[in-house]
């Protein structure tokens, strides 16, 4: 009796595969991640190793302008991702990202490439990702319908989780061995799995898009959220955490280096935090929708993980503590994606999603050169530090406004229990009459 809950439980959490649209899409953007992550962890260790003298500062000022764009472009992302055929847009971006990746290995394998240029390659990324982002998340929704949208959510964030696994130990490995080049040429190898997939998606079956108003502006998504107090909340939890406490390449490669550890330990550490990470998207895909409460309570858990970590005395154990750290991160987002997503009104959901995006990668640009600072000047454990706080405010922050809100009520027949009212339901998202 207890197997037929247990297929039950299964079949829910991948019920978005029964569409083959999906199916073929999860397949190409597996692949892809894979790469991406490989070509994060390379690019990191190259500056960290390669270009400066374990300089954590330049890792945090290349990451900045990766992710500052999303930030200063926000606006036109979104409006692109809501105004243009999105399956065509990610041929676009997916291609010129394939182009540069080639570009890095080349520069990399001849032994030319400069800190200037990869700055100026990490912006160039940065401008592309900007469009690639918002088109790629909103696509999701245009593969399964309403009811499985958080789901299809998760099991993207399970991809992109399950990627990070193998990656950076891939990464790792291949720069110990051919040099981290050919990392950055096998990545441009990847994105013909997603230009595949987009070219396999059955048109017909694709789920009919809200038609953007005629006189649609960019500033929409603005005036949106700005009406929405519980996005906002969303959004100032995200950026807390974003800025502050996801500069991971900083926290594993000085981590790894002050344990003594080379480039395949700095890839190892990315691959057990992928393990918590891909457990937390695949918790998140079994539940039947996206609660703001979920997303509170994991910025707790992030915070005291990453406060735990602090304190661990050896590289396995820190490393231990890494799983903990990635379930808590990825159910916070997933969670917060998934709710951002399925609560918005679907003519808007592009540039709404640019918004959220724009924050997350966006407080890269802020935090990363401060979290990379402090571990220059005062370690690593130091700049991990800053991130476990930045989780107590953020945190601190959800829960002030469930508070005062007025969502939060005493249990009705236990003396000490509480009750916190549900958030919207993806049954009422929908466009506007």
């Amino acid at each position: 009796m207890a197997a037929l809950p247990d297929r039950r439980a299964m079949s829910a959490m991948f019920r978005s595969f029964s569409v083959f649209n999906y199916r073929i899409w999860f397949i190409g953007a597996l692949v892809s991640n894979v790469g991406a992550w490989m070509q994060s962890t390379a690019q990191n260790w190259v500056v960290l190793t390669q270009l400066t003298d374990n300089d954590p500062t330049a890792v945090g000022i290349t990451m900045a302008l990766q992710f500052g764009p999303p930030l200063l472009l926000v606006s036109l992302t979104g409006w692109v991702a809501d105004r243009f055929e999105r399956r065509r847009l990610l041929m676009v971006t997916q291609s010129m990202l394939l182009v540069l990746a080639i570009a890095l290995g080349m520069l990399l394998l001849v032994e030319a490439m400069t800190l200037p240029l990869m700055y100026a390659f990490a912006l160039a990324l940065g401008v592309v990702m900007a469009f690639d982002n918002p088109a790629r998340q909103t696509f999701v929704t245009d593969l399964v319908s309403r009811e499985n949208a958080s789901n299809a959510i998760a099991l993207n964030a399970a991809s992109f989780n399950g990627a990070r696994l193998i990656g950076p130990a891939v990464a790792g490995v291949m720069i110990v061995a051919v040099g981290t080049g050919w990392v950055f040429i096998v990545n441009a190898g990847t994105f013909l799995a997603t230009v595949v997939a987009l070219l396999l998606i059955r048109s017909a079956e694709l789920v009919p898009r809200a038609a953007a108003r005629a006189g649609s502006r960019i500033a929409d998504g603005f005036r949106y959220v700005r009406g929405r107090p519980d996005l906002i909340v969303v959004f100032t939890m995200v950026f807390l955490v974003g800025a502050f406490g996801m500069n991971f390449p900083i926290f594993a490669s000085t981590m790894a280096l002050e344990f003594g550890q080379g480039a395949d330990g700095f890839g190892l550490l990315s691959s057990i935090l992928a393990l918590g990470s891909l457990t937390g998207a695949l918790l998140a895909a079994r539940r039947d929708r996206a609660r703001l409460r979920v997303v509170v309570l994991a910025t707790l858990g992030f915070a005291l993980a990453s406060g735990a970590s602090v304190l661990m005395p050896t590289y396995w154990t820190y490393a231990a503590t890494q799983v903990l750290v990635g379930l808590s991160i990825v159910t916070m987002l997933t969670t917060a994606n998934g709710y951002v997503q399925t609560t918005t009104e679907p003519s808007l959901r592009g540039r709404v999603m640019a918004l959220y995006l724009a924050i997350i990668m966006g407080g890269t640009p802020i935090g990363a050169p401060i979290v990379g600072w402090f571990a220059a000047e005062l370690g690593p454990r130091a700049a991990i530090l800053v991130g476990a706080i930045a989780g107590l405010v953020s945190f601190a922050t959800g829960v002030t406004w469930l508070l005062a809100s007025g969502r939060l009520h005493r249990h009705r027949t236990r003396r000490f229990g509480l009750t916190l009212d549900a958030t919207r339901p993806i049954q009422v998202v929908g466009g506007h009459p």
